[in-house]
């Protein structure tokens, strides 16, 4: 299943992962930086919303802008655009830090919702400064779901095309230089073997190439149902659901047979209803697209174990 060029994922700096709502875009992103940190990369985890739950894959609380270490070599930490803004203007403008920021909180608020990117901007500004700081080796962020990605992405170049001069757009210039680089920069997209996802990837596949000049580094489809019985045993599956054979098993081992046939064709028949899309999602990505797959599991909530387990899964897709 892998890609030759799947294993350069994790040597990049800085991955936004994505995907439509639903499909575990925060589940591969945690399993992301425990693989990371696992590897004896210093990794931060970001989620770009604070309505996120991010802290539940990881068991600990929420984090904060500040920021949480919630295993060795690995911090988590949520964005909130105000703390970004007093660090920006504090490291940045040299603009001292300020407990309240009063009437400039106002001004913030009036050019955030008159002007294009001024939001996204200090949520993708913040992670890039803290690569081309080295304060880690990896940055991933759990970024906005696949209709608002791209802006998200975008806006330093939005931010850049309208201001012409001046410090604002010297900033923007640095930012946009390491977003387009590929060996510092992609973006991870998440998907699954559905028929909505798999048209919404490609979508959002040709919106990135189209309206913005950074790569996308993987394309992971999670929830892979594994492949349970090979076709000389799905024949004999088949033979067993038969009204005789059915009859002869329940008379060989006194009952109890019928909801395990059942169940084997739920598995079968679902894995067969999803292998078209994945079909599809092969033959219409880029030419040379690395294209990952984590298993289906079957958990009842997400957890520690479950990170760890999607890490695993995805450090064998990635050949470690």
């Amino acid at each position: 299943m892998n890609h030759p060029h799947s294993a350069n994922l994790l040597d990049r700096r800085l991955l936004f992962v994505t995907g439509k709502g639903g499909v575990g875009k925060t589940s591969v992103a945690s399993a992301l930086g425990v693989l990371a940190s696992k590897r004896g990369k210093r990794t931060l985890v970001c989620e770009a919303d604070a309505k996120g739950n991010l802290a539940d894959f990881y068991g600990v609380g929420p984090p904060g802008f500040s920021g949480h270490q919630v295993r060795p070599g690995l911090t988590a930490m949520t964005m909130n655009t105000e703390e970004s803004l007093k660090e920006y203007l504090s490291l940045q403008l040299k603009v001292p830090l300020l407990a309240r920021i009063g009437p400039l909180a106002r001004t913030f608020d009036f050019l955030a919702n008159a002007a294009p990117g001024v939001k996204e901007i200090l949520t993708v500004g913040k992670l890039v400064w803290e690569v081309r700081e080295d304060n880690y080796d990896l940055v991933v962020v759990d970024a906005s779901a696949s209709g608002h990605v791209v802006g998200q992405l975008g806006s330093p170049v939005a931010i850049n095309d309208l201001v012409s001069v001046g410090v604002v757009r010297s900033q923007t210039e640095w930012m946009i230089e390491m977003l387009t680089d590929p060996a510092t920069t992609g973006v991870v997209v998440v998907t699954a073997p559905e028929e909505m996802p798999v048209s919404e990837t490609l979508e959002l596949l040709d919106r990135l190439d189209f309206e913005t000049e950074i790569d996308v580094a993987a394309v992971i489809v999670n929830r892979v149902l594994p492949e349970l019985f090979s076709r000389t045993e799905s024949e004999v599956f088949e033979q067993l659901r038969s009204e005789s054979g059915s009859s002869a098993l329940e008379e060989a081992i006194g009952g109890g047979s019928h909801a395990v046939l059942q169940a084997a064709e739920l598995a079968t028949s679902l894995r067969r209803g999803r292998l078209p899309h994945l079909d599809r999602l092969r033959e219409e990505l880029p030419s040379g697209m690395p294209l990952l797959y984590l298993p289906l599991l079957f958990h009842r909530s997400h957890g520690v174990r479950v990170t760890h387990r999607i890490a695993d899964a995805l450090g064998e897709e990635l050949g470690f």
